[in-house]
């Protein structure tokens, strides 16, 4: 078992990399059952720079050696279904052996110790660590379904709602990329403000410099998350924060259309037109609407209101994470 398998507590000090977990197959270790990999070299040599990666094998970690049988995942009549069994069954592909027990056990002893992590990068189409569309047979080898997700993902999720998970290979798509790396920036931000010692001025202060990015990603919870806060003894300050935080990560998960970031970007702009020259404002409002024409990426009139800003006095401004909300040379704004 490598020893990224440790479960020590990961710290997320500024300039010290996010702790995420991954599948140990995209580390480049040998571990599935044909003892090959699925090097992402993205996640290896872009995103490690970054996040300080804990790599897991469901399957070595239940004690299954590599190579080993292929598995899927089975769903029993209802009539051999044992009563207070799980529903799925993890078994080899030729039947022979049932291998659930010995993933539930691991998936028992591990989650707890994941708590520190601020995402996870799941390898796709996996028994095991797949998040969703995995085929499901029944007892005679056929697909019963293509809905479910494998079972080690799915405890994850169940565990840790809030935790921010994608496949790998959806991040060759750039927005997924790019929501799902802010999401785990946001969520790292917040794990370190309740580690701190949540209070309702750091609570207040957490939701003001991420207002912008959540008016991008859903206006309906930017609106609704205002008056929860405004009466901050109405309710015990841990159920405030625990509906809040609900809101905020379900809201992040919505791709960004551009017309949301154009009404965001113009929302920015507004603040700044009383600082700004007549020349200053045209050249972004020309290019918010050249970005809304995709004619040039994202990264452009983002830039431009960066540079503004710089210009101006503008301190609730200079704290939104919409204008930086992961570091510059990842460059996913080049793409969206």
């Amino acid at each position: 078992m490598d020893s990224a398998q440790s479960s020590s507590p990961l710290s997320t000090l500024p300039g010290l990399r996010i702790p995420v977990g991954i599948s140990a197959c995209l580390m480049g270790l040998e571990v599935r059952h044909d003892k090959g990999h699925k090097h992402s070299r993205y996640c290896t040599e872009v995103l490690s720079s970054y996040f300080e990666f804990r790599s897991l094998c469901p399957e070595m970690g239940a004690g299954m050696p590599a190579p080993r049988k292929a598995m899927h995942l089975v769903e029993p009549a209802q009539a051999e279904q044992e009563p207070g069994s799980e529903a799925l069954r993890l078994l080899t592909t030729d039947g022979e052996r049932d291998c659930t027990a010995l993933m539930q056990d691991f998936i028992d002893r591990t989650l707890p110790s994941l708590a520190p992590l601020r995402g996870y990068i799941l390898m796709a189409k996996s028994p095991s660590c797949g998040m969703e569309r995995i085929r499901v047979y029944n007892a005679a080898g056929n697909v019963q379904r293509r809905d479910a997700s494998g079972l080690f993902a799915a405890a994850l999720a169940e565990r840790y709602p809030l935790m921010p998970l994608e496949e790998e290979g959806r991040l060759n798509d750039a927005t997924l990329r790019e929501n799902f790396i802010e999401r785990v920036f946001l969520y790292d931000d917040w794990c370190q403000m309740v580690e701190r010692g949540l209070t309702a001025q750091q609570l207040i202060a957490f939701h003001s410099r991420h207002k912008f990015q959540l008016l991008a990603h859903c206006q309906k919870t930017y609106r609704e998350l205002g008056p929860m806060l405004a009466d901050m003894k109405a309710r015990p300050l841990a159920d405030i924060a625990g509906d809040y935080i609900q809101a905020v990560m379900t809201a992040m998960k919505k791709r960004v259309s551009r017309g949301a970031h154009v009404n965001t970007l113009q929302h920015l702009a507004g603040f700044l037109r009383q600082d700004l020259g007549e020349a200053d404002r045209a050249l972004i409002n020309e290019q918010i609407d050249a970005y809304l024409r995709e004619e040039v990426p994202l990264v452009v009139p983002m830039t431009l209101l960066r540079g503004a800003l710089r210009k101006t006095d503008q301190p609730y401004l200079a704290q939104q994470r919409y204008l930086s909300p992961y570091p510059d040379p990842l460059g996913l704004r080049n793409r969206v």
